[in-house]
């Protein structure tokens, strides 16, 4: 059986597994120590009954005053444990843990190209509101969309202050633009 737990620095020394993966960003340990020491909650593990590291998921809360939002800084699953439900697992307990923290919204970026990754966002009601032009870096830099779910989409959300895009109408559009809409206000 899967348990989730928090994430403990001792799992940075054991999540290589998770890490050697093309489409997951790996940072250096002043990094992960950040998010560890300053957003515990939303540091969480998923370990296998022999102990191995099956994938984790990593955010923070931002904002001020009342206006609070979850985000989504990394989320990744080992190869050999896709396709289980871990990933939408690790999503819903970061989206619990900000409702908790009476968060609007939770946002992530992805890679254009994890087709995988951007269905399953989906499938969990994450909808695209913009575009972002070389937001990875490597060997070619790759775009990003930015997704967004509505904490409190049945109670008059932000979604209503967005103009969301269809992902595979963006896909289709070559003009190479960054796309935000707040109320008439481009950025």
């Amino acid at each position: 059986m899967t348990t989730i737990r928090p994430f403990t620095c001792d799992d940075l020394f054991r999540f290589n597994n998770v890490n050697l993966d093309p489409l997951t960003e790996t940072y250096g340990l002043p990094f992960y120590m950040q998010y560890l020491a300053h957003w515990p909650e939303y540091f969480q593990i998923a370990e296998s009954p022999s102990g191995e590291i099956m994938g984790y998921i990593m955010g923070k809360a931002e904002g001020s005053g009342d206006l609070w939002h979850g985000h989504v800084t990394a989320l990744t699953v080992a190869p050999e444990f896709r396709r289980l439900g871990l990933a939408a697992k690790l999503m819903n307990i970061l989206e619990e843990i900000s409702e908790k923290k009476r968060c609007y919204f939770v946002d992530l970026f992805v890679r254009v190209s994890n087709k995988v990754a951007v269905d399953m966002y989906n499938k969990l009601g994450y909808s695209m509101y913009r575009r972002v032009i070389e937001y990875y870096s490597g060997d070619v830099d790759e775009d990003a969309f930015g997704l967004y779910y509505d904490m409190q989409l049945h109670e008059g959300g932000m979604l209503d202050q967005l103009h969301l895009l269809d992902v595979h109408q963006v896909e289709d559009d070559l003009s190479h633009q960054v796309w935000f809409q707040d109320h008439n206000n481009y950025i």
